[in-house]
């Protein structure tokens, strides 16, 4: 399966997380209980240890992954890229250093062009899931690293059952109080039922192309960093 569902379309996907950028940071590190620091600390110390000088980080939003990234590899080149001007312009005043407006599925980048490409709570937004995954290989230099950072459910019934309460029952309400747009959450529950996780998402890298995927469960299962090479 490598189609989203139609609640994923790139108009909506605009939509919805424009309406909420201002609260965005607020929004996710409440509703993750700062969680989501260690997760993308997480991600930039396996991109580290691949010493790459080129990245490109896609799904960007307002950078946090990417400043997580400038931290941990400070002369490294690092691109964070979104299709929303207002997610851009915050992670500017953050202090990411290199920001570009553009399309995931249509990046303005020539062929081979980065060490690395990484794409923390975006992949799952996509038009089309092998697409994407096949434009960020076009991308990629050979032996390039991809990581994927996603929201995945827990294998382990009872956590499993827990976190789909919290998601479709508490998160829509947290979200709308927070940042006044519930619809944004709402759809976040339903977009991670509908994405392929573990063994069904290194299976979709493979079949893009990339060899040696993993998947790497992080807090019991919630979110799942994905690794593979070109």
């Amino acid at each position: 399966m490598t189609k989203p569902s139609i609640e994923t379309q790139p108009e909506r996907v605009r939509e919805m997380f424009g309406s909420i950028a201002a609260r965005y940071d607020l929004a996710n590190h409440l509703l993750s209980c700062g969680i989501d620091f260690y997760w993308r600390r997480r991600a930039a110390e396996i991109v580290a240890n691949w010493r790459p000088d080129k990245i490109v980080d896609l799904a960007s939003g307002t950078g946090d992954l990417a400043l997580a990234l400038q931290k941990r590899l400070p002369d490294a080149e690092i691109v964070g890229v979104d299709f929303l001007p207002e997610m851009l312009e915050l992670a500017k005043r953050k202090g990411v250093r290199q920001t570009v407006l553009a399309d995931a599925m249509k990046l303005p980048f020539t062929n081979a062009s980065f060490d690395c490409v990484t794409v923390a709570f975006g992949l799952r937004n996509m038009e089309d899931w092998g697409e994407a995954l096949g434009e960020m290989s076009r991308v990629l230099k050979g032996n390039g690293h991809l990581l994927v950072l996603e929201f995945s459910l827990p294998t382990m019934p009872i956590l499993r059952a827990v976190y789909r309460f919290y998601l479709h029952r508490c998160l829509p309400l947290l979200g709308s109080f927070l940042t006044r747009k519930k619809s944004a959450y709402g759809y976040l529950g339903d977009s991670i039922e509908d994405f392929p996780s573990g063994n069904a998402m290194c299976q979709l890298m493979a079949a893009i192309g990339f060899h040696d995927a993993n998947a790497q469960p992080l807090s019991g299962g919630i979110v799942t960093i994905y690794t593979a090479e070109k």
